[in-house]
C-alpha cells in the first residue's frame, strides 16, 4: 500500500548543469504548482485570465479564479490529498530512480514496488520506509539535491526537445542551455531570461515538454538510476537506519 504524505518545505530549485549558475527566487516556497487545472473547478488554468496563486504551508496552489480559493480553504486537507494523488501520477513516470533517495536501498521487495510516495513542496520523493521519511523531513535540502542530480543525469541523456519550451530558440544557440528542475522534470532553456517566465506559467510550458516525452515513447525518462550498492532487492524486514 502506498502512503501519500504531504510535508512542508521552503525548498530550493537546483541548477544542474555544472557550468550554470542561476539565482533562485528567495521568496519561492517549494516547486510551482505544476498541474494544469484548478483543484476546485477542474478548469484549465488560464482559461479565465491569469491564475490566482496562493501558498499554504510552503506549498503553491493555483486557481482559475478567486471564487475557488475559499472553497479550497474550507477543506484544505482533503483538497491537498487530491492534489497529491495527481502530482504522484504526473511525476512518477519520469522518476529517475528505483532506489530510496535517503538510504539508497531498493524500492522493490520480491519483485513488487514497495516504495513510499511522499509529496514534498509539490515534488514526488520515493522512499523505502518511514525512518527515511523522518530523515527527509529533517534535511530536505540534502536529499532534494541528490534527487535533482539523479533527474539531470537520467533525463538529460534522452531529453526530447531541441528547442526551448519558453522562447522557442534552439538549445545552444545562445550559449550553454540553462537547466532547472520543476516538478521532477529537467527543463532546458535557451537563456536565463526564460527561467522566470517558466516559473510564472508552468501550466503553459510544461505540457509541451510532457507531450514531447510522450511522443518519444519513454514511460521513463532516460535510464532509471539504480542502486550502486550491488545488493539487488532490499529485505525491508531487516531494515535498520
Amino acid at each position: 500500500m502506498r502512503l501519500q504524505i504531504s510535508l512542508t518545505l521552503v525548498s530550493l530549485s537546483l541548477l544542474l548543469a555544472p557550468t550554470t549558475v542561476l539565482a533562485q527566487d528567495k521568496k519561492a516556497s517549494g516547486d510551482p504548482y505544476t498541474l494544469t487545472t484548478c483543484p476546485i473547478s477542474g478548469k484549465k488554468l488560464g482559461a479565465m485570465g491569469d491564475p490566482v496563486v496562493k501558498t499554504y504551508d510552503g506549498r503553491e496552489v493555483r486557481f482559475c479564479c478567486g471564487g475557488c480559493v475559499g472553497k479550497f480553504e474550507k477543506d484544505k486537507a482533503n483538497q491537498f490529498k487530491k492534489i497529491d494523488e495527481k502530482l504522484i501520477a504526473e511525476q512518477k513516470p519520469l522518476y529517475p530512480a528505483d532506489v530510496c533517495v535517503v538510504s539508497k536501498e531498493s524500492l522493490k521487495e520480491k519483485g513488487k514496488d514497495v516504495g513510499i510516495d511522499v509529496v514534498l513542496g509539490n515534488r514526488l520523493v520515493r522512499l523505502c520506509c518511514k525512518n527515511c521519511k523522518k530523515k527527509l523531513a529533517k534535511n530536505p535540502k540534502k536529499f532534494l539535491t541528490k534527487l535533482d542530480k539523479a533527474i539531470a543525469k537520467s533525463q538529460r541523456k534522452t531529453y526530447p526537445l531541441e528547442t526551448c519550451v519558453v522562447g522557442g530558440g534552439k538549445l545552444g544557440s545562445m550559449g550553454k542551455p540553462v537547466e532547472t528542475v520543476i516538478g521532477n522534470r529537467l527543463v532546458r532553456l535557451c537563456c536565463k531570461n526564460c527561467l522566470p517566465k517558466l516559473k510564472a506559467n508552468p501550466h503553459k510550458y510544461l505540457p509541451k515538454l510532457d507531450a514531447a516525452w510522450k511522443a518519444k515513447g519513454h514511460p521513463k525518462a532516460g535510464d532509471p538510476v539504480k542502486s550502486n550498492e550491488g545488493k539487488g532487492e532490499h529485505d525491508h524486514s531487516k531494515h535498520k537506519h
